[in-house]
């Protein structure tokens, strides 16, 4: 499978870049900084360069195989582009990330920018979260 899309998107299929995508398709956690699928990489014997893991992923964000994410106060995140629209939540305190999907805030959404007489061509949601304090 990870051949086809390597080939579909354009790209040689090569050793790392299968790897790579396969690690991105069966990690536990959605989204992966370079450094974590380097780690993950490490961890499974694999013998992946951390500077070939970010020249991949850039290739792979090119060819429109996975999306980067800058949230604020972190690093660079990617994730698979295989799932429809999603915003997300950023946990400040942990880094979590939570993926969501509300289609009242889709419809408000429209209907402002149609209010300003614009055409929506693209947004990116993002809510930075933390956990309450538990009161005394």
């Amino acid at each position: 499978m990870e051949n086809n899309e390597l080939r579909k998107a354009g790209l040689k299929v090569t050793l790392p870049r299968v790897k790579i995508l396969q690690m991105l398709d069966q990690a536990d956690q959605r989204h992966m900084s370079a450094e974590d699928v380097y780690k993950s990489l490490m961890e499974a014997g694999e013998d992946v360069g951390l500077a070939t893991v970010y020249r991949v992923l850039t290739q792979f964000e090119a060819a429109g195989l996975v999306e980067r994410h800058n949230f604020d106060g972190g690093h660079a995140v990617f994730e698979l582009a295989d799932s429809g629209h999603h915003d997300h939540m950023v946990d400040v305190d942990s880094g979590e990330v939570i993926e969501f999907c509300d289609p009242e805030i889709e419809r408000r959404q429209r209907e402002i920018v149609k209010e300003h007489g614009f055409e929506l061509v693209d947004h990116n949601l993002v809510l930075y979260i933390r956990k309450p304090k538990k009161k005394d």
